[in-house]
């Protein structure tokens, strides 16, 4: 367990990053955080970087002559562009896995390949190339789908179908994408998501808090999925689960990764659906998760930065990461036409939430004008209320969207309802 001090890079500038960077600065290791690129908000927690944050060669660079003691990945298109590959060529610690180990979350065809020679659960499925293929998988489903775009698509590469006209028009808009020139067909699974996300050093497995995403837009779970419009920590697990997704997903993967030589040191996430025949994985992220992370971080009774080192090191302790008592509820706030086209410029007056006890705003997609705070991005704002319990979470975040002065910004009035047994109030 490393106890000397650090400086830090961290790379990303969304919602996840600006709650990485409030986590580092509050560790008494830190001596000093950089961002890059950053955000208007983070640089009063990081010096903000003029660094292109997908160029290797550059990050590499800049850690090097600044004695970089920690690289920090947060997004996922760094990973995929092989910046920690880069950075600990040149000898630098980085928190974030290999570009090969990170086709986990890049790929989805080589993390459904990785799931089944594991033996790990996960939906029956079929990898196809072009429109033909793929219509014939989802017909053979009967139209009760999950289209997934193999590639990066900023969480919105998953289309769920429950008939076949769904699915067919599914097919055709993820086949006209980048990420979707090979499609994923997958049997549609029906149960709770639980979203668990992990420290490894590639050897050793620490693990956080459970969390739920609520990834679609609207209400009811209604509309198209999104990066994520909200998330509760800890999520309940039912008896007996717990042990399941340790000994069933947890445990083959870590023994996966080491038995097909992949270089992991990070935040590993684990997508899994409780169903009724158990915990089945859906998908793996090579970071952590957004928003999830929002929730979870401020449960931590840990310092993260050590943490990271210790990934970073190979010194990682295995075991289950403390966690404070109560729980979290986050909030995100979107521009109007998220997720498929947003309006940006809304002027965003946040004083109406200064000073409330047990909340915290992250911001994702914003930037201070001359006259104060407008939204810039998707997914502007994520409101986080840390409470007693789950309901008092949420009374708080709720509380504090309702004082402030977004006008036009949409949010769903249903996140952790259904984990508090309400529809909406």
């Amino acid at each position: 367990m490393y106890d000397g001090i650090v400086k830090v890079l961290l790379l990303g500038s969304g919602g996840r990053e600006h709650a990485i960077a409030w986590s580092l600065s509050r560790s008494p290791l830190l001596t000093k955080l950089w961002a890059a690129p950053g955000s208007d908000a983070m640089a009063a927690l990081a010096e903000r970087v003029d660094l292109e944050a997908l160029d290797p060669d550059a990050v590499a660079r800049f850690a090097r002559e600044n004695g970089v003691e920690l690289v920090f990945i947060g997004p996922e298109a760094p990973l995929a562009a092989g910046v920690g590959d880069a950075a600990r060529a040149a000898g630098v610690p980085v928190f974030g896995p290999s570009k090969a180990a990170a086709r986990l979350e890049t790929s989805k065809a080589f993390a459904k390949d990785f799931m089944a020679r594991h033996a790990i659960p996960t939906a029956r499925s079929l990898c196809c190339e072009g429109t033909a293929a793929a219509k014939d998988a989802a017909r053979a489903l009967g139209g009760k789908c999950a289209v997934k775009a193999d590639g990066l698509a900023a969480g919105k590469g998953v289309i769920v179908c429950r008939a076949f006209p769904e699915a067919e028009a599914a097919v055709d808009l993820l086949c006209a994408t980048t990420a979707g020139k090979t499609l994923i067909v997958e049997e549609l699974l029906d149960g709770p998501e639980l979203t668990v996300m992990v420290l490894t050093d590639g050897r050793a497995c620490a693990v956080l808090p459970p969390s739920r995403d609520h990834k679609r837009l609207h209400d009811g779970d209604q509309g198209p999925n999104t990066g994520g419009m909200g998330a509760l920590a800890p999520a309940p697990v039912p008896a007996g689960t717990w042990k399941r997704i340790m000994d069933e997903i947890l445990a083959p993967t870590m023994a996966g990764l080491t038995d097909d030589g992949l270089d992991y040191r990070g935040a590993l996430y684990a997508g899994i659906m409780l169903t009724q025949a158990g915990p089945k994985l859906l998908e793996y992220n090579a970071r952590f998760g957004d928003p999830e992370t929002q929730a979870v971080l401020p449960l931590l009774d840990a310092d993260l930065l050590t943490l990271a080192r210790d990934c970073a090191m190979g010194e990682l302790i295995a075991g289950v990461i403390p966690a404070k008592p109560g729980a979290c509820v986050a909030i995100t706030l979107a521009s109007p036409g998220y997720p498929d086209s947003t309006k940006a410029g809304t002027p965003l007056d946040l004083s109406g939430a200064e000073g409330l006890t047990g909340v915290l705003i992250f911001h994702a997609g914003t930037q201070r004008g001359a006259k104060g705070w407008i939204a810039t991005g998707g997914r502007v704002l994520t409101v986080v209320g840390r409470g007693t319990d789950l309901a008092d979470a949420r009374a708080r975040a709720y509380a504090a969207v309702a004082a402030l002065q977004v006008p036009g910004l949409h949010y769903r009035r249903d996140i952790a309802a259904k984990a508090l047994g309400r529809t909406v109030a």
